[in-house]
């Protein structure tokens, strides 16, 4: 009779351990099948959200090919609206779908989790069974006067389980690391997605802010074309005027560059994802047309409105500002000068949205602002200027071309500007 108790205890825990695997599989699968149906369909959305995305900026791009009008930089406001709009529906999807994710990642990790307690339990029961064969049962079945051989072979069946059982754990101890390193890995995305949101809305600040502008100009021009051109015509006087006052300014300060003090060429990161060198430092055909003094104290890079400019490498903010506020249209506009640890510093201008203060300490990738088309700006553009850090800093200087009003911004010895491209990666 022992030996039948054994075989039915063997079966019965076969049964129970198919059942314990199945059954958590079996209630979670309409949930993960939803999760994945919900997942495809967002990535739908995305694909079909990003092929918009890039229609809108293909438009942009034709927009900025156009003669500069009236009409055209009010159509370029609104595509921008309209294209960093979807942006953000595409980030609201690709954190939903992470969502989703992490949920089915979870489900898969508590179903494997129950596989792995109910083999524990399986091989905790064999073992138990085994040890009572052991200890009782080859004495009893030899004065039942049954066959020894089918004792043994009973003993052998429970530790080919218990071995099986094992093993089938042990693989799913590896499954289940796996699943939660996808899970750590997902959570860590859902993260970097909510900056993206914010990211994005902070470009949706740019975007709004740049509607108001767009009302600001029709006021100021009375929706006229011949306004429109007189406006920029005033603008471009007065920032030769200004450029002119800059340049007698820098002139006048003294600075003696101690090449020791300079790092190795390549030092710094790119300052955007994308580079498009639009203008370069120093002087060029452009620089001899485009400014008085014939020469370019940076490199501009083309790059749409909303742009996040990073910081080329670890350092300090020295300060922000607008020149927007004194001069409109006249220079900078809005500004972030960094001094890094590496002797070098150097300005953003022309951005649309800044997202750091004077005093704050960033780190090389940091997201510090966004490119935009404020101060002096023919088109959305990063312009970089960069120095010997012990020759720059923020000075406050009237302006005669802006009617006495004083600027706050970077100024720097001539010979204390430095070719940011040298200090760059090498453009491939």
């Amino acid at each position: 009779m022992k030996l039948h108790a054994g075989h039915l205890l063997l079966h019965l825990a076969s049964l129970a351990l198919l059942m314990l695997i199945i059954a958590p599989q079996t209630a979670r699968a309409q949930s993960a099948n939803e999760l994945k149906a919900r997942i495809e369909a967002r990535n739908a959305d995305i694909d079909a959200l990003e092929q918009e995305i890039a229609t809108y900026q293909k438009q942009l791009i034709a927009a900025g090919r156009q003669a500069g009008s009236l009409q055209t930089e009010i159509k370029r406001l609104d595509l921008t609206k309209a294209k960093f709009t979807t942006d953000i529906k595409v980030t609201e999807n690709k954190i939903e779908t992470t969502n989703l994710t992490i949920q089915k990642l979870a489900l898969q990790i508590g179903d494997n989790e129950e596989i792995i307690d109910s083999n524990k339990s399986a091989i905790a029961a064999s073992i138990r069974q085994i040890d009572q064969l052991a200890s009782d049962s080859l004495l009893e079945s030899m004065l039942a006067k049954g066959k020894i051989s089918d004792l043994w072979n009973q003993v052998e069946n429970l530790k080919d389980f218990q071995d099986s059982v094992r093993r089938r754990t042990e693989e799913l101890k590896g499954v289940k690391r796996n699943l939660e390193n996808n899970k750590k890995e997902t959570e860590e995305a859902k993260v970097k997605l909510l900056d993206l949101k914010s990211k994005l809305s902070d470009q949706k600040l740019i975007v709004d802010q740049n509607t108001r502008d767009k009302a600001r100009l029709l006021s100021e021009t009375k929706n006229q074309q011949a306004n429109y051109t007189k406006l920029v015509a005033d603008r471009q006087a007065r920032r030769r005027a200004l450029e002119k006052e800059i340049a007698d300014f820098e002139s006048q300060l003294s600075y003696i560059l101690d090449p020791s003090t300079l790092p190795k060429s390549g030092i710094l990161s790119w300052p955007l994802e994308k580079i498009t060198i639009t203008q370069q430092f120093g002087r060029t055909v452009d620089s001899k047309r485009l400014y008085a003094s014939g020469t370019h104290n940076g490199v501009d890079f083309g790059t749409p409105t909303g742009t996040p400019v990073r910081a080329m490498s670890s350092g300090t903010v020295v300060g922000v500002g607008d020149t927007d506020q004194t001069c409109p249209g006249a220079s900078f506009g809005k500004w972030i000068l960094i001094r890094y640890g590496n002797g070098l510093s150097s300005t953003f201008a022309h951005l649309s949205l800044i997202k750091v203060a004077a005093g704050d300490k960033v780190t090389v990738g940091e997201i510090v602002g966004y490119s935009g088309n404020t101060g002096y700006s023919t088109g959305p553009h990063l312009h970089v200027s960069l120095y010997a850090s012990g020759a720059v800093s923020v000075k406050q200087f009237p302006s005669k071309a802006c009617g006495g009003r004083t600027y706050t911004m970077p100024v720097a010895p001539i010979n204390g500007y430095l070719d940011p491209l040298f200090y760059l990666p090498v453009l491939r």
